[in-house]
């Protein structure tokens, strides 16, 4: 790892981090069109240059954590391309490159402090499926189907030199299983990041509880916690988490508007906790314990410049 540390160092050190929010987001905002099943893996593709752009610009708001785009990047993906495997795991590998390259840039010019790391992301096999499985866990794997899914792109992102796994937007206990495997398998830390059905169970109807107590015995995983979910559910579901686990939590969730797939339009959503924002809620979810707060979709390098205003060394604001 080029800064000789590691995550559950810098969580071991007392250390909150902030991470990087929506890169589909910010990649449209340069012209990208995502209307693709392959969304942003497929700016890999195409315009490789302005996912470096975005890591670096979260870094500069203040983001010590780049979650790669590989979120969606996977051979059988890639395929429907004309791809081959190896091409493909190639693609997978250059999203830890570039994350790696806009860090040693921010470094290099002063822009961003240290340490900065890069995750390798890991979306759940109903990513792959481009029709919002991952947020309903409604299929059915078996567990070696699963780790054969998940091995090879895991082996990229670690040989590329990703510094941990984020197994993320994780809806199914069973996929979850097979990760956790995989991670020992590996022997490379990670977090564990659950989409939510509410603020008790994750999509696939497991309660919270359960997947903290399959998660908490693993010394590979630094942290667990929720992404890609709406504000107003967080704070019960990380409370839900502190007495179930022993591990630091995190949380990444929505901008807090809400999506409407029929219009595929976001409009404001109402009783959110605080202002609304990620800044206006890091004060309650650190005092449950998160130690790792970042954004995911619709939000900006603005929303984690303002959060890491709030994300001091000190008490939670």
């Amino acid at each position: 790892m080029p800064q000789n540390t590691t995550l559950s160092t810098l969580l071991n050190a007392g250390t909150d981090l902030v991470l990087d929010g929506a890169l589909a987001t910010e990649l449209e905002a340069h012209g990208c069109d995502l209307e693709d099943p392959l969304w942003s893996a497929k700016v890999l593709l195409e315009q490789p240059h302005l996912i470096k752009q975005v890591h670096r610009d979260y870094f500069d708001a203040g983001a010590s954590v780049a979650i790669t785009a590989s979120y969606q990047a996977t051979p059988q993906g890639f395929a429907q391309r004309g791809l081959s495997v190896d091409e493909s795991l190639e693609l997978v590998a250059l999203s830890a490159r570039l994350a790696d390259e806009a860090r040693q840039e921010a470094l290099a010019e002063g822009t961003a402090n240290g340490p900065l790391l890069v995750a390798g992301s890991v979306g759940p096999y109903g990513a792959y499926l481009a029709d919002g499985s991952e947020y309903r866990g409604d299929y059915t794997l078996s567990a070696a189907e699963f780790r054969d899914f998940h091995r090879p792109r895991i082996a990229a992102l670690v040989e590329a030199g990703a510094d941990f796994l984020a197994c993320e937007t994780l809806p199914s206990y069973a996929e979850a299983e097979a990760l956790l495997a995989l991670v020992a398998e590996f022997d490379v830390e990670s977090w564990f990041t659950f989409t939510l059905r509410d603020s008790g169970h994750i999509s696939d109807g497991t309660p919270i509880a359960d997947v903290a107590a399959l998660l908490s015995t693993e010394p590979r995983v630094a942290a667990v916690g929720v992404n890609c979910v709406p504000l107003e559910l967080v704070t019960e579901a990380l409370d839900t988490l502190q007495r179930s686990s022993n591990k630091p939590l995190v949380a990444y969730p929505n901008s807090g508007e809400i999506y409407d797939a029929a219009s595929k339009t976001w409009s404001p959503a109402e009783g959110v906790q605080g202002s609304g924002t990620l800044a206006g809620n890091a004060g309650v979810w650190r005092g449950i314990g998160a130690r790792l707060i970042g954004g995911c979709c619709r939000t900006t390098p603005r929303d984690i410049e303002g959060l890491a205003a709030n994300m001091t060394s000190g008490d939670p604001a």
